[in-house]
C-alpha cells in the first residue's frame, strides 16, 4: 500500500487552484472601467447674513475697517433650492466658509461643500473652491471633488446674482457642470 505524502498533495492542489484562477481571470479580460457621466445641476443659493435665521455668520473681522471688508471670514450653512424663493423645494445645503480676500474689490475666496438632500443625490456632495468677485455679472468656481453619486467629480460652477438687498442678503443662481463616475 502506497503512503500518501500530505505536503506534496497540498502543494499540487494549491498550484492547480492558482493555475485555474489565473486562467479564468485571463479569459475574462481586464475589468471594464465605469463610464464617466456629465451632470448639469441648477439651483439657487440663499445667503442670509442677518436676523434670527442667519445662515452666514462672521467669525473674524479685520482690526482696521476697510471698504472691501478685507480679512472678514464668514461661516455658512446656506439653503439651496430649486427656485429663487426661499420657500421653493430644498435640494441641499451649502456648508463651508468665505473670506473677503481682496483689498481693492469685493472678492471672496469660497470653500464649501454642496451637500445634497433630495432624491438620488441625497447624501452626495460636491466640493467647490475659488475666487468670487461678487459684483461681476457672471463668476466661475472650480468643482474639485465629490462623494456619493459625484465620486471623483470635477468641473465648474457658474454663478449669477439673482437678488441682493441692502442688508447683504443674496440669492445666487448656480449652474454646475461636473463629470463623475
Amino acid at each position: 500500500m502506497a503512503k500518501l505524502n500530505f505536503h506534496t498533495s497540498s502543494s499540487s492542489l494549491l498550484q492547480l487552484f492558482l493555475l485555474l484562477t489565473i486562467s479564468l481571470a485571463a479569459a475574462q479580460g481586464p475589468p471594464t472601467p465605469p463610464q464617466q457621466k456629465l451632470s448639469h445641476l441648477r439651483f439657487f443659493w440663499h445667503d442670509v447674513v442677518g436676523g434670527p435665521n442667519a445662515t452666514a455668520v462672521p467669525v473674524t473681522r479685520p482690526p482696521n475697517a476697510t471698504a472691501t471688508g478685507f480679512g472678514t471670514m464668514v461661516v455658512i450653512d446656506d439653503a439651496m433650492t430649486e427656485g429663487p424663493e426661499i420657500t421653493s423645494k430644498p435640494v441641499g445645503r451649502a456648508q463651508g466658509f468665505y473670506l473677503l480676500a481682496s483689498q481693492t474689490e469685493a472678492a471672496l475666496l469660497m470653500s464649501m461643500n454642496l451637500a445634497f438632500t433630495d432624491g438620488k443625490r441625497n447624501g452626495s456632495t460636491l466640493a467647490v473652491l475659488g475666487r468670487n468677485p461678487v459684483f461681476d455679472e457672471a463668476r466661475e468656481l472650480a468643482v474639485v471633488g465629490g462623494t456619493g453619486v459625484f465620486r471623483l467629480a470635477r468641473g465648474y460652477a457658474q454663478l449669477k446674482t439673482y437678488s441682493f438687498d441692502a442688508t447683504g442678503n443674496a440669492v445666487v443662481e448656480y449652474n454646475v457642470y461636473v463629470t463623475h463616475y
